[in-house]
């Protein structure tokens, strides 16, 4: 019934059948985040897309090897060789260590991963931690010819690389046209080209985070780290390599460069990238400064939100979306995100409430099957979640009577949402969550008697129990199936 995965390879440009390096065990690295603030929404969709991955390739019995990083070092301003280290700049700022600055947001990064119910990696190593790696990696890298030093510094020789390798194979850039839209300028830049990038950075006199190594003091290039992980862990090729679609260049084109550099190879079998977040049609980031940090969503302190809303509308509202589509934010995308799922939750109350029939007229081998082909088409998981809908109307035609199923495909039902709401989505009833279901419950209810009044012909007393309803905000729509409500 499960059928067979298929996931989008961004270097190949197509969905492929997903099949492990080393069947059944599977290496997967994702890019996690640079520690040196609060994460935001933009960060909780990798993270929730990646657990998803992680969730069913579990379910499908593989063994995975999950490794994501944490940076707390070398990722300087706006992404280049210049600049100043973002954990330095914060630290130098809050006057304060740069590791107390790491174990802060490290800190609120997991204690907000855990509010998603975002699974933790199987290993979460530190670019720091990892020195030694990087510089046996960049020392290799100049002995095979890729790379020069100047002044302290390696760079990696990308005009050296092209002549044999394409530099670009990722993200579809043409190192020509590179040439062709850059302007050189001349003693302003001591690396040879302006495309090439940093391995390994001399410090100055004031940074703060620096290492010795064999050319002199100094601090990794923000691409280095993460090949070096991912090798150590993983090994020098793995099945599938994550991260945001902001990371395909240059960080994940200099991934690749660099690892081919050392031994000959492209690291991932697979590149999977999730799309942005954005508002108003622009990305959500904190070089923007348009983002809105976790703590903000979910205590609602921020202008743009009404109210505060819980992980879990946050995690529904990111996978309604297919995660290689944009996403764009807006306060009332969360009310309708809070009110979906809630629908989703108490259609599973209804569902364990349910009693056997002496009949079936649901087909629940056709449901799992369209759930499992949600799933295998690229992690689905807006097709996914509209099918779990359509087991809504079913739910609720199976209260009224409508329709029924016997004891043991109800019981199946049962444990498929189990499995594709709570287990593979990873969505979860918080205490909160239980006691707005049994508040809904109540008014549900309520507007079962007034519907049962109704067909009586009381309307006296149907119309007592909508306007006594609406006198306290609520908003009740009869339709062809029963009844909407919405409260104010």
């Amino acid at each position: 019934m499960q059928g067979n995965l298929f996931l989008y390879n961004t270097l190949t440009k197509k969905k492929e059948l997903f099949s492990p390096l080393n069947h059944p065990h599977v290496g997967l690295y994702v890019c996690g985040p640079t520690v040196y603030g609060d994460a935001h929404l933009g960060h909780a969709r990798p993270a929730i897309t990646f657990d998803l991955l992680f969730r069913y390739l579990l379910h499908l019995d593989y063994k995975v090897r999950y490794v994501r990083n944490i940076t707390d070092v070398g990722h300087l301003e706006n992404d280049a060789d210049e600049g100043e280290d973002k954990v330095q700049k914060k630290a130098r700022l809050e006057q304060l260590e740069p590791m107390e600055i790491v174990q802060r947001y490290t800190n609120s990064y997991h204690n907000n991963m855990r509010e998603l119910n975002v699974l933790p990696p199987g290993i979460e190593p530190r670019a720091s931690g990892h020195i030694i790696e990087q510089i046996e990696m960049v020392k290799e890298i100049l002995a095979n010819g890729y790379a020069y030093e100047v002044n302290g510094s390696v760079y990696f020789d990308v005009d050296k690389y092209s002549e044999k390798y394409h530099y670009g194979i990722l993200s579809g850039r043409i190192l020509e046209d590179m040439m062709a839209n850059t302007r050189e300028l001349e003693g302003q830049d001591e690396k040879r080209k302006p495309w090439d990038f940093a391995l390994w950075k001399k410090a100055d006199k004031d940074h703060i985070m620096r290492w010795p190594s064999p050319w002199g003091e100094g601090f990794p290039g923000w691409h280095i780290e993460c090949s070096a992980m991912s090798s150590k862990y993983l090994g020098e090729q793995f099945d599938i390599h994550g991260g945001g679609m902001d990371l395909l260049f240059p960080h994940h084109e200099c991934e690749i460069a660099q690892s081919v550099a050392w031994h000959g190879k492209e690291p991932a079998a697979r590149w999977m990238h999730n799309n942005m977040i954005t508002i108003n049609g622009q990305k959500m980031g904190k070089s923007l400064g348009n983002f809105i940090t976790l703590q903000e969503l979910f205590s609602g302190r921020h202008i743009l939100l009404s109210k505060a809303f819980s992980p879990m509308t946050i995690r529904f509202f990111i996978l309604q979306a297919h995660y290689r589509s944009t996403l764009d934010f807006s306060n009332e995308a969360l009310q309708a995100a809070e009110k979906g799922l809630e629908r989703l939750f108490s259609a599973f109350r209804v569902l364990q409430q349910l009693k056997p029939s002496d009949k079936s007229t649901f087909a629940v081998e056709e449901f799992e099957k369209k759930c499992y082909e949600a799933l295998n088409d690229d992690l689905n998981s807006p097709v996914l979640i509209a099918q779990l809908f359509e087991g809504v109307k079913l739910f609720h035609s199976m209260k009224e009577g409508k329709d029924g199923l016997k004891e043991a495909e109800l019981q199946k039902l049962v444990n498929l949402f189990q499995l594709f709401l709570f287990d593979i989505l990873g969505l979860k009833e918080t205490n909160e969550g239980a006691e707005n279901g049994v508040f809904n419950s109540l008014v549900d209810l309520i507007l079962d008697i007034r519907l049962q009044a109704k067909t009586k012909k009381d309307f006296q007393l149907s119309d007592h129990i909508r306007d006594q309803l609406t006198k306290l905000g609520f908003e009740i729509k009869d339709t062809k199936d029963g009844y909407e409500w919405t409260r104010k």
